[in-house]
């Protein structure tokens, strides 16, 4: 089920938070929590609060602090940026976002608001935030000074960029649409944009796109000097008091401002009485410029009047301070509750909100972005702590995940080796481990290594092991590591940096042995692609399985899929789909599946099929127009070692995706094998996952 929308523009003053409010009422009166969120706010003068954050936490009286409804201002965006550093607030969106997800039930995340700075790579990251939070959007266009075309051509280009980039688009809300034009609009929404696509036209509405007196004096730094219970009148138009009063008062328009200068009672006085008068338009305001302010005996006599209209000064001359004006646009602010209340009227007039409630609540998400997924792994290691070994401490790129580890806070640790190597190592690379949270141990040396060879010694005499057999092998890294985890002293291990697949797993194998449902120790690989995580399996254990075994694996790794959040969709791969080939190969692959099938029921799988057919929607459905796996495969299983081995190496190396594996699976407890050429991420990533699995033991 889906938990949030996000709502999105590509250019300034598009309305974007009007609409932003009328989503939010909508969503208030279907969900008993919401919560709000904006990933990227402008730069406020003294650090001030962002006023449209104040506006939605004040007027709908969310429980959020405002620190929590945001990550980071334009500026650090754009430095960290340069910097290189974007992956990092990436992080700390995801990181902001789940915290108010996992507090609500459901989530309004809107985005930047193309002003100031910046604003060229604003629909970009726009499009990676939604990616990466893997959430739908909605995408508002002003239609204000354009044509029919360029309102359309403007909303294609954003609804283009999204769906390039896999980010699905709820609707599509042209807003600020003249009210004679509405009819052409709909029509050419209706015709330029997918029917699954919700689409929407808002009329513009003057009150909402006009700017208050008190923002108008805000923008300008002016100072108020009468009128302050009117200070949020909208102010439609405006004109210039230099002419003779008499001339003057014909220029007067309704919910217009008066500009003059300071020494000009006569037009401030006259403006005054024209306000009182029926036979003239009500103004919004005057703004006396020049910096002047009125002589005492004016000051008097306005001090005297009625529910006056709100009178400012400012500094700069009148013909700068129109210019000024012309060029303020509405915002709307926490106190200015007539223009919120507009707002959401607006929207529940002109939007469909059955349907668009309906459309939020049961839209689905596909599949999960390989960010949200890290970020998941992190958070669920941190459920429930694991202490986890890591026998290679002769490795540097074992000591630096250490120290990265350590930072992270997710694990316990041991590693084995010399403690005085170790030290030494560590201060010649310039790493700085914490040696009060580390467990350093040297098998021979240790207080468990007799209790150790015994142990092996009575697990393995029957196959001809003396104790002097089980004292040698358990001075090895990997036999003592095992150990650890077989007498509970560690929850999980992961080898293999410095040594070869069978080394690592050939303990395990002899003692910890497989689940009583697993006849064999298979793998997965979680593939972190562009736009989703595939689970891959088995790419490092089985050379040639059965069709029995190929059975299992795919068992077990639909099971491993579903512990990592990820909806098993189980593709039996062959060099054919469906029922066109045939030979000993392929027929091994449709037995597997019909053995998954009698034993999981429960699973959606589909075989053999091709893997285009499988991650490519527009092939799978010309080649199995009936699958519900077909071109949306999550768990890919392959029929033999070579395959599956040389595939996840191509799709790693031409995709530049991160492979976190292998996962071992089907063992009583978690031992997971690195490559001789792994990395440090690898290592990281492969002691959460060994984390994560210890949880269910």
């Amino acid at each position: 089920m889906n938990k949030a929308i996000y709502i999105t523009t590509n250019e300034p003053h598009s309305g974007k938070s009007a609409i932003t409010l009328g989503m939010m009422s909508m969503l208030i009166g279907k969900a008993t929590k919401v919560g709000y969120f904006r990933p990227i706010i402008e730069d406020t003068e003294d650090d001030k609060i962002d006023s449209h954050i104040q506006t939605v936490i004040d007027y709908f009286k969310l429980e959020i602090p405002y620190d929590d409804a945001y990550a980071i201002t334009k500026s650090r965006l754009i430095k960290e940026k340069n910097n290189g550093n974007i992956d990092s607030v990436i992080d700390l969106i995801i990181e902001k976002y789940k915290k108010l997800e996992d507090q609500f039930d459901f989530v309004l995340v809107e985005g930047t608001s193309f002003s100031g700075e910046g604003t060229a790579i604003e629909l970009d990251i726009n499009v990676l935030i939604a990616k990466n939070l893997g959430i739908p959007v909605t995408i508002v266009g002003s239609g204000e000074n354009k044509t029919h075309e360029e309102l359309i051509d403007t909303l294609s280009l954003t609804y283009n960029t999204f769906n390039d980039k896999d980010v699905d688009v709820l609707a599509i809300i042209a807003n600020k649409v003249n009210a004679d034009d509405r009819e052409i609009i709909k029509v050419k929404l209706k015709n330029n944009f997918p029917e699954t696509t919700l689409t929407y036209d808002i009329p513009v509405v003057k009150s909402l796109d006009s700017p208050t007196f008190k923002e108008i004096v805000k923008e300008l730094d002016g100072k108020l000097l009468f009128g302050e219970k009117n200070i949020n009148n909208q102010v439609e138009s405006f004109s210039v008091g230099a002419m003779q009063l008499r001339n003057y008062l014909q220029h007067i328009t309704e919910k217009g401002l008066v500009i003059t200068p300071g020494d000009r009672a006569d037009i401030i006085l006259g403006a005054l009485q024209a306000n009182q008068s029926i036979n003239y338009p009500s103004i919004s305001g005057i703004i006396l410029t020049g910096g002047i302010i009125p002589e005492d005996t004016i000051m008097k006599l306005i001090e005297g009047l009625s529910d006056i209209v709100p009178i400012a000064s400012v500094e700069d001359g009148t013909y700068l301070i129109a210019n000024k004006i012309g060029a303020i646009k509405s915002k709307i602010y926490a106190d200015n509750i007539k223009k919120i209340e507009t707002s959401i009227q607006v929207f529940q007039k002109h939007v469909n909100l059955e349907e668009l409630s309906e459309k939020l609540v049961t839209f689905e998400v596909d599949g999960i972005t390989p960010r949200m997924f890290q970020y998941n792994l992190l958070k669920q290691a941190r459920k429930q702590r694991k202490h986890i070994v890591l026998p290679e401490g002769n490795d540097d790129r074992i000591l630096v995940a250490i120290a990265r580890l350590q930072e992270m806070d997710v694990v316990d640790l041991t590693v084995i080796g010399s403690r005085k190597e170790i030290e030494k190592r560590a201060a010649e690379l310039k790493i700085n481990l914490d040696y009060s949270k580390l467990n350093i141990v040297l098998p021979n040396e240790s207080l468990d290594y007799e209790n150790y060879s015994e142990t092996y010694y009575e697990l393995r005499k029957e196959k001809n092991v003396t104790l002097a057999m089980a004292q040698d092998l358990m001075e090895d890294v990997s036999y003592y590591g095992t150990m650890m985890v077989y007498k509970g002293h560690a929850d999980g291990m992961v080898s293999g940096a410095a040594h070869t697949t069978q080394h690592t797993i050939l303990p395990a194998l002899q003692f910890v042995k497989t689940k009583p449902d697993c006849k064999i120790v298979s793998s997965v690989f979680f593939m972190c692609l562009e736009n989703r995580v595939s689970v891959f399996g088995d790419c490092a254990i089985n050379p040639n399985p059965t069709a029995e075994q190929l059975a299992e694996i795919a068992i077990s790794s639909a099971e491993s899929s579903i512990a990592f959040g990820i909806e098993p969709k189980i593709a039996m791969l062959s060099y054919s789909s469906g029922t066109s080939g045939k030979g000993d190969d392929v027929d091994k692959v449709r037995n597997a599946t019909e053995i998954v099938r009698l034993k999981r029921p429960d699973l959606k799988i589909e075989g053999p099929i091709q893997y285009d057919a499988a991650v490519d929607m527009t092939v799978g459905k010309s080649k199995l127009p009936n699958s519900e796996v077909a071109g949306q495969a999550s768990v890919l299983i392959f029929p033999d070692l070579n395959t599956g081995n040389n595939t996840y190496k191509a799709v790693q190396r031409e995709t530049g995706a991160l492979a976190i594996g292998p996962m071992l699976q089907g063992l009583n407890k978690p031992v997971n094998d690195l490559s001789r050429g792994c990395t440090i991420d690898d290592i990281i990533n492969t002691v959460i996952i060994t984390a994560i699995q210890a949880q269910s033991i």
